[in-house]
């Protein structure tokens, strides 16, 4: 079903790239003629001519007077080098926040000493976002390309994008996960073995009464909630259902603050003494739910975090975490991405780059007698 809020001539102009992306048509194959499109697609024919023109100008079509209109041949336009050198794209879900400006210097330190430009753009997390900005990258003179992917547990509806770099032989690698239709190697922690350390430690000092948080609408969240169940089973403890909460982006101001608050009207024999968070963001937002309850971290709740993100030491009370290696994730996408781009191994015979999850002990955890 179409999205109604998105007007008609978008609607067409998506479905046509789809059919150039997907080599439906090749560069310098002829388009159906308006009156067809405007048939098949049971739209006017002013709103063909609109969805028509906008894709000429952006580059992907031209008319020939007489004859039609015709597929651009843009991997043509794309075998100029830019002046300024090699460019690599790179998408990421946040650009500003939290631990995603580390990342990006280090792949900008990277890329100038292969004396090429970072071109970047950021989704907000949101996948018509990353549509966006895939096919703003398309058009650009892409040498290789950096991707996180949006939401990686709720499918790839832009798959059709990810057919169009293959078929453009644009090499890319993707960062902290991977959508499962994209056959790319990936840059990520070892989230479930976080996880599962994540129970260990606090099981080693003591805690039985764990509650976990996690975001599952990316693969990290996923992974790290099977590791953390993980280590519960194999120790053939049971865990309460209504202690580990799923979120998702949309819900992370309010769902696992209202979880945790409710765990805390509990008494003291009841509630959890630990809580295992999806990353340092959600430690923080729950640490201040403790306090205005009139308790203390981590006297009365002790908290593991994840990422170690500068959150981690910006409260009186520095948060126990695992390390995330955002400078040395950045700085090895680029230069597993030249390989790729010097084709000196094809992209099947490149294996992940797995990172082992670290814990950083600080104040946040407390053992138990």
């Amino acid at each position: 079903m179409k999205d109604q809020s998105v007007p008609k001539y978008i609607q067409l102009k998506q479905e046509i790239l789809t059919w150039i992306v997907t080599a439906q048509f090749k560069p310098h194959d002829r388009l159906p003629s308006e009156n067809e499109i405007a048939r098949r697609s049971e739209m006017s024919r002013q709103t063909v001519r609109q969805a028509l023109g906008d894709l000429e100008q952006e580059g992907w079509l031209y008319r020939t007077q007489g004859k039609g209109t015709f597929v651009a041949d843009m991997q043509a336009a794309e075998r100029k080098p830019a002046p300024q050198g090699m460019t690599i794209g790179m998408i990421t879900t946040y650009i500003s926040d939290y631990i995603f400006p580390t990342i990006v210097r280090g792949v900008e330190a990277s890329l100038r000493e292969h004396s090429a430009r970072l071109l970047l753009s950021s989704t907000d997390n949101e996948k018509s976002r990353e549509r966006g900005s895939l096919e703003s990258m398309l058009h650009e003179p892409l040498a290789g390309l950096i991707i996180e992917p949006t939401k990686s547990a709720e499918g790839n509806p832009n798959f059709d994008f990810f057919l169009a770099l293959d078929a453009r032989q644009i090499p890319y690698v993707m960062l902290n996960e991977r959508y499962s239709d994209v056959d790319a190697p990936c840059l990520r922690v070892d989230d479930e073995l976080g996880g599962y350390r994540a129970v260990e430690y606090l099981l080693r000092h003591g805690h039985r009464r764990i509650a976990g948080f996690f975001k599952t609408d990316d693969y990290q969240g996923v992974h790290r909630m099977r590791g953390f169940l993980r280590a519960f089973r194999e120790r053939k403890q049971p865990v309460a259902a209504d202690w580990v909460i799923r979120y998702s982006t949309e819900e992370k101001g309010n769902r696992p603050l209202e979880a945790l608050d409710r765990m805390l009207d509990r008494g003291p024999e009841e509630r959890p003494t630990a809580i295992v968070c999806y990353n340092d963001e959600l430690a923080v937002s729950l640490l201040n739910i403790v306090r205005q309850r009139g308790l203390s971290v981590p006297d009365d709740l002790s908290i593991i975090g994840y990422d170690d993100s500068s959150l981690a030491v910006a409260t009186e009370v520095k948060l126990t975490t695992f390390v995330h290696p955002k400078t040395t994730m950045g700085t090895d996408a680029v230069e597993l991405l030249m390989k790729l781009i010097g084709k000196r191994a094809p992209r099947s015979a490149q294996h992940d780059i797995v990172y082992e999850p670290v814990l950083i002990e600080r104040e946040s955890v407390k053992p138990l007698a």
